[in-house]
């Protein structure tokens, strides 16, 4: 089991900045593969960026150039760097942790992000 605790989302002003973290706990070895999604009202979810075992990044196309995915030396905190923040970025941020072989995907609780204008 992996278990992941985000934190730092909160309200900010368009054009802000926020950082947000999840830390990764328990079976650490399992993980290949970690990640942002986010969910806003009454949308599905959807990926922000991703970040592979050995540093391999992937981004949604729209969000190139304003966020930044970054993990410790250690792998067990992903990191969201969010820059010129958009009343459109406003939703819950989820991390995400995938066991590929076996295709298990573990969830954080979500941070809410808030974005106003």
């Amino acid at each position: 089991q992996v278990q992941l605790v985000e934190s730092g989302g909160g309200l900010v002003q368009a054009g802000g900045s926020l950082r947000l973290s999840c830390a990764a706990s328990g079976n650490i070895r399992d993980i290949n593969a970690m990640g942002w999604y986010r969910q806003a009202p009454g949308k599905q979810r959807e990926l922000v960026a991703t970040m592979s075992r050995n540093g391999n990044t992937n981004y949604a196309d729209s969000l190139k150039g304003r966020f930044t995915i970054s993990r410790d030396n250690a792998r067990t905190t992903l990191y969201l760097q969010m820059i010129s923040l958009k009343p459109e970025d406003t939703a819950v941020y989820y991390c995400n942790a995938k066991n590929l072989p076996t295709e298990i995907n573990y969830w954080g609780q979500g941070t809410q992000v808030t974005v106003s204008s």
